[in-house]
């Protein structure tokens, strides 16, 4: 029997969501969210109409950050989140706001309700670099 790894180690987050197929799964279910409810106004404003670009980067970036494939920086090239951000406005409340439509999404998907916190845990810091403004 194969013992499992912490989260945060090697690919073990990147498998427990489910790895690419789980991952897009969350995306689209958080751009849904962002886009149906009243209090992510702000933040999906701040996004394209077509979403489909948005989708994919969120999604690759996910699967690299989460411990799987660098698919982020093999279409896009490398990425540093304050300077990806650093033209839209991000406050708390964005930020806020981002992160509430995550725990929407997170709460659909079918993970275990250990990992499901220790992503909402892990999601507040490049959710919080993003930010630029008090």
């Amino acid at each position: 029997m194969t013992e499992k790894l912490p989260y945060g180690t090697a690919d073990a987050s990147f498998q427990a969501a489910g790895e690419y197929e789980g991952i897009k799964q969350l995306v689209d279910d958080f751009y849904t969210v962002m886009s149906s409810i009243p209090e992510a106004k702000t933040i999906r404003d701040m996004h394209p109409d077509n979403l489909e670009e948005s989708r994919d980067k969120l999604t690759r970036f996910l699967c690299g950050w989460l411990g799987g494939p660098k698919l982020y920086s093999e279409k896009y090239g490398a990425i540093r989140i304050p300077v990806a951000h650093r033209h839209l406005d991000i406050g708390p409340a964005e930020r806020d706001a981002w992160l509430a439509c995550m725990q929407i999404a997170v709460d659909k998907q079918s993970y275990h309700a250990d990992f499901k916190d220790y992503l909402m845990k892990q999601l507040y810091v490049p959710a919080e670099r993003s930010r630029n403004k008090d």
